[in-house]
């Protein structure tokens, strides 16, 4: 179990661990809706610039009505005194620095004989704007994330949509090479941890990363010596986050793989919970699920470790850049110096710090956030793993329907491989008319199983063909050639669903009369009968709470409804008592009457009467005949039969005379 998911997991390493790639592959789901990324856009664009505005205001309000006097001594004393208050009242021309701090201004210029009122109602009027803009921030904020969260969660629906289609279009090689659990990890937790991206998680990056460079922007535009000044921790921060995030990165991808092992051995514990308590088993599954458990905690760790330092090291150096906004601008202030040619206030130092503060937090945020977008990409890097799995058997471009089935089957030099260089059949040839019972011996790795996987196209030849009247298996799609198969496997799956609907699983549109009548055709109405709710009866998961013989039945059962044209039995008797596999039976040459019938043999009574019996050994007919024709040979299949089958004979022979000892018993003799 580990070796798969180590070969699965290094072949997912190999696959693109790229963000950009990810995020344009997860990016394309979004397409769909377009109208309301629109409108979401337009409004994180107004919500942007709310935020960018706000801190420029407030330093309108010290610059403009709070220090005039002050900020405009500082002027006079910086262009030789000369300059009239009233010239500057009265907006006229005037030096470079004195327009600068006038143009700071938003709506009006510094007034030094205003009176208090006029001061008051001008902060008012400021302080309205500014709550304003507030307001209409949070109020597009929370649309925005509104209507973020339904696409998102529409595109998760589509992708979880998606995923579980092409799972079922995959090959069912792919299931004996990965397990369930892990499978099943994907639709699980890798969704989860994307669905707390898509929504809040995602906008919230989108506006932050917006209102970084929209932050940048203003401040150049303002004062670009003093900005470069403000940003001078930007490298680091930029250093720090893409070495972090790299290395958070790695270690969830090692998180999202080691949850899969968690899944896969807990599926696999409780499925065979019966096998773990009959052969006390307990204590070894709790050391192995404890081992991928401590497993999946180290690598969590270390993830939250890389993530959890990126926080603190961000808001350190944003400390950074307050402090040398604030000891820088207030340097000149207090020198009465300006920055290269910029006069400087204490209102633009106010309004940079408050940007630097506006710079630092979405930065902050985002490295919040970074946890969840970091396993996120991981876990979508795993689901779009399981998308890019080719089925093994697909069917052509130019594919036909199958026509009606007559019968005749031609196994012509087939071989066939699971692992690239180790044939399981080789050159086996078999030909059936319509109608005829082929039976299939042999011991355990024969291939027997191989040569009932070839005909429906669980798997497909790698050297020979299969035709069916003529026509080649790979030239019908898989859909019309399945249709018209049955096949009644050794261990029968049942769903959790009513009696009636498991027969009619492979024939939805059935009605009950004929649901009830392949019933009684497989014998299976005389339990069902005895059933608390009858037909209607709700099964447990795989049927549980009937036996093994029961779940038998009513896989037979909803083979007879479908009518195949070929029927394919692997062993499908052998877990019933010989008084309810001579029942089976009857349904049996019932349901085989008329139809070309494979049949992997493991009771005499499904070999006596077979047409042919093909013997396989290390994937090769090494005998074919009858019955009688095989034992008069007296070759391997008479060994065969000898060590294995003729003690179910007696069994057989034994239980029949004891039946026929209770017919005639009368009381008392």
């Amino acid at each position: 179990m580990f070796h798969q998911q180590d070969r699965l997991f290094s072949t997912e390493e190999q696959k693109a661990h790229s963000v950009s790639g990810t995020l344009k592959r997860l990016g394309r789901y979004f397409r769909a809706y377009t109208l309301a990324l629109l409108v979401i856009a337009v409004m994180v664009v107004a919500s942007t610039y709310m935020q960018v505005l706000i801190p420029d205001l407030t330093g309108q309000v010290v610059d403009c009505y709070l220090t005039p006097f002050a900020a405009s001594s500082t002027m006079q004393s910086e262009f030789g005194g000369s300059l009239p208050l009233d010239q500057l009242a009265g907006g006229q021309e005037a030096p470079s620095g004195e327009s600068a701090f006038a143009n700071n201004c938003w709506y009006t210029t510094p007034d030094l004989t205003a009176t208090a009122v006029e001061t008051i109602r001008g902060v008012g009027i400021l302080i309205l704007i500014i709550t304003g803009l507030f307001v209409g921030n949070a109020i597009l904020s929370g649309i925005g994330f509104y209507l973020m969260s339904w696409a998102g969660f529409h595109v998760l629906r589509d992708l979880r949509a998606k995923v579980f289609v092409h799972v079922q279009r995959l090959s069912l090689g792919y299931f004996t090479r990965h397990e369930a659990g892990d499978v099943m990890s994907r639709f699980t937790n890798d969704m989860d941890t994307l669905s707390q991206v898509v929504g809040f998680g995602l906008l919230s990056v989108l506006q932050g990363g917006l209102l970084i460079l929209w932050t940048i922007y203003v401040m150049l535009a303002k004062s670009i010596p003093f900005a470069l000044i403000s940003l001078v921790t930007l490298p680091l921060m930029f250093i720090a986050t893409r070495w972090f995030s790299n290395q958070a990165r790695k270690a969830f991808r090692v998180a999202r793989k080691e949850i899969g092992s968690v899944n896969a051995d807990l599926q696999e514990s409780i499925s065979s919970v019966r096998e773990v308590q009959a052969f006390s088993r307990e204590q070894e599954n709790i050391e192995q699920f404890q081992v991928s458990n401590a497993a999946n905690r180290d690598a969590n760790i270390r993830a939250q470790v890389f993530t959890s330092a990126l926080a603190p090291t961000l808001e350190a150096l944003g400390y950074v850049s307050l402090a040398i906004v604030a000891g820088v601008g207030g340097f000149y202030i207090l020198s009465g110096q300006d920055m290269f040619g910029t006069a400087i206030s204490l209102g633009l130092i106010i309004t940079f710090i408050a940007y630097t503060q506006q710079f630092n937090r979405p930065v902050q945020q985002i490295s919040v956030l970074w946890t969840n977008i970091q396993s996120a990409i991981a876990g979508a890097e795993r689901i779009f793993g399981l998308l890019d799995e080719n089925p093994d058997v697909v069917d052509k471009p130019e594919a036909i329907e199958m026509p009606t089935i007559q019968g005749r089957v031609r196994f012509d030099d087939v071989w066939a491989e699971y692992n690239p260089g180790e044939p399981v059949l080789k050159g086996v040839t078999i030909e059936a008319q319509p109608g005829e019972t082929i039976a299939i011996v042999g011991p355990t790795g024969a291939g027997k199983t191989t040569i009932i996987n070839l005909l429906p196209r669980f798997w497909d030849v790698t050297q020979g063909s299969v035709t069916i009247d003529g026509i080649d298996v790979r030239d019908v799609t898989r859909s019309s050639l399945r249709q018209q198969m049955g096949i009644v496997l050794q261990d029968s799956f049942l769903f959790s669903d009513t009696v009636m609907n498991n027969i009619r699983y492979g024939r939805p549109e059935a009605t009950d009369a004929e649901v009830i009548a392949a019933a009684k055709l497989a014998r299976a109405d005389t339990f069902i009968d005895r059933l608390e709710n009858g037909y209607q009866t709700v099964l447990g998961e795989r049927g549980s709470g009937l036996s093994q013989g029961q779940r038998q039945l009513l896989s037979i059962a909803r083979v007879a409804l479908v009518d195949p044209r070929i029927l394919i039995l692997d062993e499908a008797t052998s877990s019933v008592d010989t008084r309810t596999e001579r029942e089976i039976q009857k349904a049996l040459d019932q349901l085989l009457e008329g139809r070309t019938s494979f049949v992997i043999a493991h009771r005499l009574s499904t070999i006596r009467n077979a047409d042919q019996v093909l013997v396989l050994n290390f994937g090769e007919i090494i005998e074919r005949g009858t019955h009688e024709e095989l034992l008069a040979a007296k070759g391997f299949y008479y060994d065969l039969y000898m060590s294995q089958f003729r003690r179910q004979v007696e069994e057989t022979e034994d239980a029949a005379a004891l039946e026929d000892t209770d017919a005639f018993f009368v009381p008392g003799d």
